[in-house]
Protein backbone atom coordinates (compact mmCIF):
# COMPACT_ATOMS: atom_id res chain seq x y z
CA UNK A 1 0.00 0.00 0.00
CA UNK A 2 1.29 3.22 -0.81
CA UNK A 3 2.37 6.14 1.58
CA UNK A 4 0.54 9.30 2.65
CA UNK A 5 1.63 12.11 0.78
CA UNK A 6 1.83 16.18 1.82
CA UNK A 7 -0.77 18.04 -0.55
CA UNK A 8 -1.13 21.14 0.77
CA UNK A 9 -1.80 23.37 4.24
CA UNK A 10 -5.25 23.63 5.51
CA UNK A 11 -5.02 27.16 5.18
CA UNK A 12 -4.72 26.79 1.54
CA UNK A 13 -8.58 25.50 0.80
CA UNK A 14 -11.67 27.78 2.10
CA UNK A 15 -14.51 25.97 3.18
CA UNK A 16 -17.12 24.82 0.38
CA UNK A 17 -14.09 24.75 -1.80
CA UNK A 18 -12.42 22.50 -4.08
CA UNK A 19 -8.21 22.33 -5.46
CA UNK A 20 -6.49 19.92 -7.80
CA UNK A 21 -3.64 19.14 -6.83
CA UNK A 22 -0.89 16.82 -8.61
CA UNK A 23 0.47 13.65 -6.36
CA UNK A 24 2.91 11.12 -8.12
CA UNK A 25 1.41 12.29 -10.98
CA UNK A 26 -1.89 12.04 -10.64
CA UNK A 27 -4.68 14.71 -10.43
CA UNK A 28 -6.41 14.56 -7.54
CA UNK A 29 -9.32 16.71 -6.24
CA UNK A 30 -9.25 18.15 -2.72
CA UNK A 31 -12.07 19.58 -1.34
CA UNK A 32 -13.50 21.23 2.34
CA UNK A 33 -17.00 20.56 3.27
CA UNK A 34 -18.88 21.11 6.56
CA UNK A 35 -15.21 21.26 8.15
CA UNK A 36 -14.36 17.85 6.54
CA UNK A 37 -11.79 16.83 4.40
CA UNK A 38 -12.28 15.21 0.83
CA UNK A 39 -9.80 13.56 -2.03
CA UNK A 40 -10.68 11.44 -5.29
CA UNK A 41 -9.66 11.44 -8.57
CA UNK A 42 -9.94 14.67 -10.64
CA UNK A 43 -10.88 13.11 -13.68
CA UNK A 44 -14.34 11.93 -14.22
CA UNK A 45 -14.71 8.24 -14.82
CA UNK A 46 -17.23 9.20 -17.64
CA UNK A 47 -15.37 11.14 -20.38
CA UNK A 48 -12.57 12.24 -18.40
CA UNK A 49 -13.77 16.04 -18.12
CA UNK A 50 -11.75 17.98 -14.74
CA UNK A 51 -14.18 17.89 -11.75
CA UNK A 52 -11.83 20.48 -10.21
CA UNK A 53 -13.73 23.00 -13.12
CA UNK A 54 -17.10 21.42 -11.93
CA UNK A 55 -19.86 22.50 -9.32
CA UNK A 56 -19.26 21.59 -5.64
CA UNK A 57 -23.08 21.50 -4.15
CA UNK A 58 -22.38 19.90 -0.27
CA UNK A 59 -20.55 16.72 -0.89
CA UNK A 60 -21.66 16.39 -4.30
CA UNK A 61 -19.60 17.43 -7.31
CA UNK A 62 -20.60 17.74 -10.90
CA UNK A 63 -18.23 17.26 -13.89
CA UNK A 64 -18.50 20.59 -16.59
CA UNK A 65 -18.57 18.24 -19.34
CA UNK A 66 -21.97 16.02 -19.46
CA UNK A 67 -22.89 17.02 -15.97
CA UNK A 68 -22.25 13.14 -14.05
CA UNK A 69 -22.71 13.86 -10.33
CA UNK A 70 -20.33 11.97 -7.64
CA UNK A 71 -20.70 11.79 -3.98
CA UNK A 72 -17.80 12.62 -2.63
CA UNK A 73 -17.71 10.95 0.28
CA UNK A 74 -17.57 7.17 -0.92
CA UNK A 75 -17.70 8.04 -4.68
CA UNK A 76 -20.98 6.14 -5.92
CA UNK A 77 -22.82 7.79 -8.73
CA UNK A 78 -24.93 10.14 -7.96
CA UNK A 79 -26.22 10.90 -11.35
CA UNK A 80 -24.40 9.33 -14.73
CA UNK A 81 -25.36 12.35 -17.37
CA UNK A 82 -28.14 14.61 -17.54
CA UNK A 83 -29.11 13.18 -20.39
CA UNK A 84 -32.55 11.76 -20.98
CA UNK A 85 -34.38 9.31 -23.00
CA UNK A 86 -32.68 7.37 -25.81
CA UNK A 87 -29.46 8.91 -25.96
CA UNK A 88 -29.13 8.34 -22.21
CA UNK A 89 -29.49 4.08 -22.94
CA UNK A 90 -27.58 4.39 -25.71
CA UNK A 91 -24.74 5.80 -23.63
CA UNK A 92 -24.78 3.09 -21.13
CA UNK A 93 -23.89 0.99 -23.55
CA UNK A 94 -21.30 2.14 -24.32
CA UNK A 95 -19.91 3.51 -21.19
CA UNK A 96 -21.66 1.88 -17.88
CA UNK A 97 -22.39 3.95 -14.76
CA UNK A 98 -18.98 3.60 -12.32
CA UNK A 99 -18.31 5.13 -9.29
CA UNK A 100 -15.27 8.19 -8.33
CA UNK A 101 -11.97 7.02 -6.74
CA UNK A 102 -11.67 8.33 -4.10
CA UNK A 103 -8.37 8.28 -1.37
CA UNK A 104 -7.46 8.29 2.23
CA UNK A 105 -7.09 11.88 3.78
CA UNK A 106 -5.91 12.64 6.93
CA UNK A 107 -4.93 15.86 8.73
CA UNK A 108 -1.54 16.20 10.78
CA UNK A 109 -1.37 19.83 12.38
CA UNK A 110 -2.06 21.97 9.23
CA UNK A 111 -0.76 19.63 6.26
CA UNK A 112 -3.35 18.26 4.45
CA UNK A 113 -2.00 14.12 3.65
CA UNK A 114 -3.09 12.09 1.09
CA UNK A 115 -2.56 8.00 0.41
CA UNK A 116 -3.44 7.10 -3.43
CA UNK A 117 -5.34 3.83 -3.78
CA UNK A 118 -4.98 1.64 -6.99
Amino acid sequence: MSEFRDVMSTRDLEEGAMKKVNVDGREILVARIGGRYYAADSRCPHLGGDLSKGELKSTIVTCPRHHSEFDLGDGHVVRWTDWSGIIQSVSRLFKAPHPLKTHELKIEGERILVRLGD
